[in-house]
Parts: C-alpha cells; sequence; structure tokens
C-alpha cells in the first residue's frame, strides 16, 4: 500500500513539474492582440505591426493589433489590466503608461507591478531637440536665450505628461533655465507649427522628427541619450554638450496582465528575443531610431523601475501637473 502510495506521489509531482512546459506548447492556441494605445501610424503602433507579422508566422495563429488610444497610453494600460492572464491579450508597453503615468496621475486605475507581467523590451529610441531654422541653432546659444527670457521662450511637446515634455522638464533642471511649455494633441500639429514658426523648438521623438530632419525643414540640434543613435550619428548628445547622464527616451516593450503564467511570458519572451535579431526586423528598428531592445524578463522589469523612479524624481522636482 505504501509503494503504492508512494508511486502514485510521483507521478503527481512529475506531472505538475511538467505543466509549465505542457502549458508552454500548447499556447497559443487561437489569436493573440498586442494592444496599442497611440492611434496607428505612430513609433507603437508600427513596432507592434512589425512584431505581430513575425510571431504570427512563428505561432501559426494570427496576431492582432488592436488600437485602444487615448490619455497618452493610459487608456489601453488600463484596458489590458483587466483582460484574462491567458495570453490572448498582450500590450506594447509604452514610457508614457508605464513609467510617467504613475507620478502624473495619482488617480491611476492601475499598479504597475500588481497589474502586468513585463515580458520584453522591444526598444529605446532618443528624442531630438529640433529647432525652427530661423532661430539659434547651438544648444548654449538656446540656453543663453532662455535666460535672457524666462519663461517666453517656446518649446512644443506632444501633450501634457508626454516623453517629450518631461524631456523638457529635465533640461529645464539641468541647465537652470525656464521655458514655455506648449502642449498639442500629438506630434502632427507641434511639427506643423515648428515647421510654421508658431513655436521655436522641440524635444520629439526620433521616428516623427527624423523626416523633417532630412528634408531641412526643423534643425537637429542635440539628441537624448548618453550614446548617439545610428540612425543620426553626427548630432551631439546633450552628454556631449556638457550635461551629463541626460537621458530622455521614448521606449517600448511587451507586457501581459498581472499573473500572466510564467511559461507563458518565458516563450513569448523567448520568441520576440528571436525576431528581433533577425535581419529585416533589425534594419526596421534602425530606420524607427529603436536600438538596445531583447533580453529577459528581469531585465525589462528593472528598467520599467529605474524609469518610473527617475522620472517621478524630474517630476517632483518640477512641480509639474497634469489633469487626469
Amino acid at each position: 500500500m505504501q509503494r503504492r502510495t508512494l508511486i502514485q506521489a510521483a507521478g503527481v509531482a512529475a506531472a505538475s513539474l511538467s505543466t509549465p512546459r505542457l502549458l508552454a506548447q500548447a499556447w497559443p492556441n487561437g489569436p493573440v492582440r498586442i494592444v496599442v494605445g497611440f492611434p496607428p501610424g505612430g513609433g507603437t503602433d508600427a513596432l507592434a505591426r512589425v512584431l505581430s507579422a513575425k510571431l504570427s508566422e512563428l505561432w501559426k495563429q494570427q496576431v492582432l493589433v488592436e488600437t485602444k488610444a487615448g490619455v497618452a497610453g493610459v487608456l489601453a494600460a488600463e484596458y489590458t489590466a483587466q483582460q484574462p492572464s491567458d495570453g490572448s491579450t498582450l500590450m506594447m508597453a509604452h514610457i508614457n503608461s508605464h513609467a510617467l503615468a504613475a507620478s502624473l496621475q495619482p488617480k491611476l486605475r492601475y499598479n504597475i507591478e500588481r497589474d502586468f507581467t513585463p515580458i520584453v523590451l522591444v526598444g529605446v529610441t532618443p528624442n531630438l531637440l529640433i529647432a525652427n531654422p530661423n532661430q539659434p541653432k547651438t544648444l548654449p546659444e538656446i540656453v543663453a536665450l532662455c535666460k535672457a527670457n524666462p519663461g517666453g521662450v517656446s518649446f512644443g511637446s506632444a501633450g501634457l505628461g508626454s516623453a517629450q515634455h518631461l524631456a523638457l522638464e529635465l533640461f529645464k533642471q539641468q541647465a537652470k533655465v525656464d521655458a514655455l511649455h506648449v502642449p498639442y494633441k500629438g506630434s502632427g500639429p507641434l511639427l506643423t507649427d515648428l515647421m510654421g514658426g508658431q513655436i521655436q523648438y522641440c524635444f520629439e521623438t526620433m521616428t516623427a522628427a527624423t523626416p523633417h530632419v532630412k528634408s531641412g525643414k526643423v534643425i537637429a540640434i542635440a539628441q537624448t541619450r548618453t550614446k548617439r543613435a545610428k540612425g543620426h550619428p553626427t548630432v551631439p548628445t546633450m552628454q556631449e554638450l556638457g550635461y551629463e547622464g541626460f537621458e530622455a527616451t521614448t521606449w517600448y516593450g511587451l507586457a501581459g496582465p498581472g499573473k500572466l503564467p510564467a511559461a507563458i511570458a518565458d516563450k513569448v519572451n523567448a520568441d520576440v528575443n528571436t525576431v528581433l535579431a533577425m535581419p529585416d526586423v533589425q534594419e526596421k528598428l534602425d530606420t524607427y531610431g529603436a536600438e538596445d531592445g531583447g533580453g529577459t524578463r528581469e531585465k525589462f522589469r528593472e528598467f520599467i523601475a529605474s524609469e518610473t523612479a527617475k522620472w517621478a524624481r524630474v517630476v517632483k522636482a518640477g512641480n509639474v501637473k497634469v489633469e487626469s
């Protein structure tokens, strides 16, 4: 009797040990959605579509991009946090929804650590400090102009609490200047007004700014990572221009709802790492200025935590307020 009990117990233990592997092998057994919190045509949507096409091939299942735009990605995050943790719904996490919102929106209806499972960092994109061609075109000149006209030099952004807005706040704090923040509803109208001379400067995502820099309609003054991006090798970094440690990026990663089974999260992580290493995908990522993607789930978790803490300090120091 004892022997039979031991054999049964061993069988149960073996079955439980194999469950994660079997779960990963069986998944996905239906379509998978990648939720995007911004309108089609932007960097988040573009990267999600690159992943969806390749993952559809790998998984032999439809991987669909679903747009739920609003509140700088927060609406999509709220929605994803409420979905079943079965792997059928993933999200293209973004700096706005997964790092900035926590300190900018006290009534946020989700908790990043509790309600999301970080899976993999997809890419980090610098912002470019760009200028209307009729404005002073070097960083020392801009700083001098801001000091001579406190609160009078205009910097646009894609919206209150956006990554571009926070890049401006970091600049104001490090340069010890004041400036006029002019928020827009997205990069399109912002860039139109910058080219038209209604505003003077802005920190803009490399994805949105690059076509206008290449056409000569705006001037690239600096980029906001501590290393130069492949797409703009001649544009100096803010650090090179004297602002030690200045890093203000837009980043993207894949996340699932909280309590997503580790076996599924590990499979998605491994497969996305495979996709990111494909030469044609690398070429597209370079076009968007998205670098340093891939790595472990823990790497992405730690990255989110460090970004959240960093920008909370900037928000507090600048007393930045955003209406929810």
